[in-house]
């Protein structure tokens, strides 16, 4: 074997070594909130607004790079520097609105469970709590390396979603050229649902969550380069996926003119135009979607919480070396689970809320997340280069525009 195979197996190895933050945080990115808007784009829109997934993609690496970048370069979790740069008040105001956000989105998910498992003929009644039973024990008594096993694993069953929208046999000419030469008529609705798909796509969990498994996996600044491959990959590979759910969705309901309100209908609606298997791959990638999300959004909120606080956290922790940590972990699957559970509850307003938190929350994050990343003090060496800086300036302006009018539109739904 020469020298440059032996380094190629080599640079090989060190990348499934620290592969997994990347990629899990891209994935879960699509929850069953993301497959909703995805899903009425294409049966309302048919392939008007996939062009926009390429710029999607781009933003999305960018943020997360950086949120990789501050990881490695520091050592430390997203909140565990705002607070020290920033100071506790400042930091306690915004884990507030991060509790209060993650946990309406939390009720979302578990809701997500509850209408894929429907379709299966199983009731809420019984898929909810036996999912947060699950979910609870994964984590408070598993290990970070299993729990990242899993995770990995539930990241490529997303492939459901391209099965699904190749066997809805699309119109790939059409497709392609809505990509390359877009000839979208933007009208009130379909510039709400472009906010919608462009705004789904980072979130703050999403920032604060890669940035403290990072710090868990100890991956250092010398395996940065193969941190940064799994970033990209996990941008790109989430991105490709919410590109297929929208083509599957425009294949077949756009095409017949069946027009859907929530991804439950979309996938009941694939059945006779595209065949069970369709239908049903679409139902499992919801289910899929929905309790990945549930076992990181809980995990994401207590790590960051706990970072801002000054408390101990980690999943390799024993209860009573963190129980702040494993507390807050168990409080919000118990909640989430418990109030889907409530019939007649108003999940619908309540997710619009969960927007507007989430709109409110992110551009805050991102200029924190621009101020920390170019404090030499702070990143040393690590630091934006001026072009890296310039893009992260502008796509940070545009999310921040796209959010405030995501929360004008939303509560003028509301």
């Amino acid at each position: 074997m020469s020298f440059k195979d032996h380094k190629m197996i080599k640079s090989i190895v060190l990348f499934f070594s620290v592969m997994g933050p990347g990629i899990i945080t891209a994935s879960v990115g699509n929850n069953s909130a993301g497959i909703a808007t995805y899903s009425l784009a294409g049966a309302h829109f048919g392939y008007n607004l996939i062009w926009c997934f390429l710029p999607m993609t781009i933003a999305l690496i960018i943020a997360q790079e950086m949120s990789a970048r501050m990881a490695v370069a520091t050592g430390k979790g997203l909140a565990d520097l705002i607070r020290e740069n920033f100071g506790v008040k400042i930091t306690f105001y915004l884990m507030l609105i991060f509790f209060i956000t993650n946990l309406i989105c939390i009720m979302a998910e578990f809701s997500g469970i509850a209408a894929s498992m429907e379709i299966f003929h199983i009731s809420k009644y019984i898929s909810v709590p036996v999912s947060a039973f699950l979910v609870w024990m994964l984590v408070v008594k598993g290990t970070y390396k299993l729990m990242e096993r899993i995770f990995l694993g539930l990241s490529f069953l997303y492939i459901s979603y391209i099965i699904s929208g190749i066997i809805a046999h699309p119109n790939w000419k059409i497709a392609f050229n809505q990509i390359i030469f877009p000839q979208t008529k933007l009208n009130f609705e379909s510039t709400v649902m472009l906010i919608g798909m462009i705004g789904t796509t980072i979130t703050p969990w999403m920032q604060f969550y890669l940035q403290s498994t990072i710090v868990e996996k100890r991956i250092s600044v010398d395996d940065y380069g193969h941190e940064r491959l799994d970033v990209v990959i996990g941008c790109i590979l989430s991105t490709v996926v919410a590109f297929f759910i929208v083509i599957a969705c425009a294949a077949t309901l756009f095409n017949s003119g069946i027009r859907v309100e929530t991804v439950q209908d979309a996938a009941l609606a694939l059945n006779p135009l595209a065949g069970p298997y369709a239908s049903a791959l679409f139902a499992f990638g919801l289910f899929n979607a929905a309790i990945f999300a549930v076992s990181i959004l809980p995990l994401s909120t207590a790590y960051c919480i706990c970072e801002g606080m000054g408390w101990d956290e980690g999943v390799d922790k024993q209860f009573e070396e963190a129980p702040e940590f494993f507390s807050l972990y168990t409080a919000m699957i118990v909640i989430g689970a418990g109030i889907v559970l409530i019939p007649k509850f108003p999940l619908l307003k309540v997710m619009y809320l969960s927007q507007v938190g989430n709109g409110v929350l992110l551009p805050v994050i991102m200029i924190f997340m621009l101020s920390l990343i170019n404090n030499k003090s702070v990143m040393g060496e690590f630091t934006n280069t001026k072009m890296f800086n310039m893009v992260a300036t502008l796509i940070t302006v545009v999310v921040i525009i796209l959010n405030i009018l995501m929360i004008f539109f939303s509560l003028l739904h509301y």
